[in-house]
């Protein structure tokens, strides 16, 4: 019996926000599964991490390298493969892969209907291409996948839900599901410039603790992490509901959940907004995997990325993976000890930047180019240096220490190899002119 798929995004969400105190049903589904201590985006910014998923490479080969730039339509998506194999697919609340950002030239679809041919392969469909343009922490819409408005009130991650709830209530055959739910918490609001947790939660968060990487730079963590860390609560609350409702469904124990984020949040301390570098506080992200031969509470701590879990999806559905594909099949780690020796990061908007990240350091490098004309370089110079093991917060930027200058030759290599498997061309990577504060 082949297993029925749920991929449960979250966005914006921090790796250490997964815990038995804030999100105590996500911790009972990484006791039951594989909780990945060490994942990461290779694109840390919201469209282009969800054109990687949907397209299984990497942003600069999909094409979608900015927020605001479609699916490449001659690239099969991930859901048409799940199509093809006899699956029922489904697709709930933010896609941000539809409109084009080019003013006056592109198509603009942010407050209206995604097109059907733009809806990434997806027979059933919820959803809104840039959900925080139709919707805000309480009440919106969003369109059905004939284009019709489907208006909700209440707090948003719970009204998404209650759609993907509605989906696995009324599905029938015999057809396994893949259910993907996109939910936009805790993202802040972009036009009200803040984070919007349920009203009736934010007050008990007042004290939570502050994250120690977040702690000694200036940021507006302070008065943003109440709403941020109750939004994540909430989410955490309907995972719950969605793994009562397989359970009243009968079908829990054939089923996979997979629970991740596209990027994490560094709260204004690393540059002048929350994303869109390549600090662990905006790469790091929550991972777990539970279900199939996902179970057994393990804490995994090899290195993963997000462009594995397209492999990692088809695997679980038996289907095979397309040679294209540049993830690894997580299923084959599994009974594997097979380990990448790096995580491959590319950054665009805020910069023309690239990354890698091993279980040690943290290299990075910029290219002098403006990052929301350019997305690519010929070359580039050395941004930052991080030995993790030693300052794991990222505290102290070792770009110009010759104490380090065998690890940045060693790291300069890794991330040249990274980048030619990426299709890009190698660059020059020249030593960094001045050393970067933060």
């Amino acid at each position: 019996m082949s297993l029925n798929i749920i991929f449960y995004f979250s966005d914006q969400q921090r790796w250490d926000t997964v815990n038995e105190t804030l999100t105590p049903h996500l911790t009972v589904l990484a006791s039951e599964g594989v909780l990945y201590a060490n994942s990461y985006t290779c694109q840390p910014v919201c469209g282009p991490a969800r054109a990687c998923l949907q397209s299984g490479v990497y942003a600069t080969q999909c094409g979608a390298y900015w927020n605001g730039i479609p699916l490449d339509p001659t690239i099969k998506p991930l859901a048409e493969y799940f199509n093809e194999a006899g699956y029922d697919t489904a697709y709930v609340g933010k896609w941000h892969l539809a409109s084009d950002r080019y003013p006056g030239v592109g198509f603009h679809c942010e407050t209206t209907a995604v097109p059907k041919d733009r809806q990434g392969g997806y027979r059933y469909w919820r959803g809104a291409d840039v959900l925080e343009f139709t919707s805000h922490g309480y009440d919106g819409y969003v369109f059905d996948g004939d284009g019709n408005r489907v208006d909700f009130t209440g707090y948003r991650a719970d009204c998404i839900n209650d759609m993907a709830l509605e989906y696995i209530d009324k599905h029938e055959g015999d057809n396994p599901f893949f259910l993907f739910v996109s939910q936009l918490e805790p993202h802040h609001q972009n036009d009200h410039h803040r984070f919007e947790g349920p009203r009736e939660t934010v007050e008990q968060f007042r004290d939570y603790p502050i994250p120690p990487d977040l702690s000694f730079l200036d940021g507006d963590y302070r008065e943003c992490y109440p709403d941020y860390v109750a939004a994540i609560q909430r989410l955490d609350e309907n995972v719950g509901k969605l793994v009562d409702k397989l359970k009243e469904k009968g079908i829990y124990d054939n089923t996979v959940i997979i629970y991740t984020s596209d990027h994490g949040c560094h709260f204004k301390t690393r540059n002048a907004e929350y994303k869109r570098t390549c600090h662990d506080s905006a790469t790091h992200t929550p991972l777990i995997i539970a279900g199939g031969g996902f179970r057994g509470g393990k804490i995994e701590e090899r290195l993963v990325s997000l462009i594995d879990l397209p492999p990692t999806l088809l695997s679980i559905a038996g289907i095979p993976v397309p040679e294209s594909y540049m993830g690894y099949d997580l299923c084959q780690q599994l009974d594997s000890p097979f380990a990448r020796d790096c995580v491959f990061m590319q950054i665009s908007e805020s910069q023309v930047g690239r990354a890698v990240r091993t279980d040690r350091f943290k290299y990075a490098v910029r290219a002098p180019k403006n990052g929301e004309i350019c997305h690519d370089a010929k070359v580039y110079f050395e941004d930052y240096l991080y030995d993790l093991q030693n300052d794991p917060y990222e505290t102290t930027n070792l770009v110009r220490d010759e104490r380090y200058a065998k690890t940045r030759a060693q790291m300069r290599l890794l991330l040249k190899r990274e980048m030619r498997r990426a299709g890009e061309a190698e660059p020059a990577i020249l030593p960094a002119v001045f050393t970067r504060k933060k």
